[in-house]
């Protein structure tokens, strides 16, 4: 074998256990990086009142955790306004019900009766929903479009 092949060979050698170095490092790196909550399987149900009774409005999705889960926070709101919640904003709206599934993550319901009147009075068209899931750890995950629905006029 020549000189240049093996300089060429020991060069590749050099450079693949730097990059197996590196590659190790940001495993680990990632590997101890605190996670985020994260939001999964969502569903949204308007339900208007009837003569019967008032109609509901319904949020459920899965929040997941390494830490565990703490609590979820959820608004609907239209998307016609010309606001949109901020993370900041979330602190004062309601907790939805969060039950453990597992360890790492829970089933968190919201759900808020809707009167005729409100309904009568509401915007119609499409809604978002805005979450802020807390973690057990403090970790937080802020999503300001979390699900559309519609309410029909």
């Amino acid at each position: 074998m020549s000189m240049s092949k093996r300089a060429l060979l020991l060069s590749l050698a050099s450079v693949a256990a730097v990059g197996g170095v590196v590659a190790g490092g940001l495993a680990a790196s990632a590997a101890s990086a605190p996670e985020k909550p994260t939001l999964s399987n969502g569903s949204a149900h308007y339900t208007a009142p009837s003569a019967s009774g008032d109609g509901s409005f319904t949020y459920t999705v899965d929040v997941s955790d390494n830490s565990g889960i703490k609590g979820l926070k959820v608004i609907a709101w239209p998307a016609s306004g010309k606001t949109v919640p901020t993370k900041a904003d979330m602190r004062y709206v309601e907790s939805a019900t969060c039950k453990s599934t597992s360890d790492d993550t829970s089933r968190c319901t919201y759900k808020v009766k809707v009167s005729k009147k409100e309904a009568a009075e509401g915007v119609k068209g499409t809604w978002n929903v805005s979450t802020l899931a807390t973690a057990k750890d403090g970790d937080t995950t802020f999503v300001s479009k979390a699900i559309a629905f519609d309410v029909a006029g």
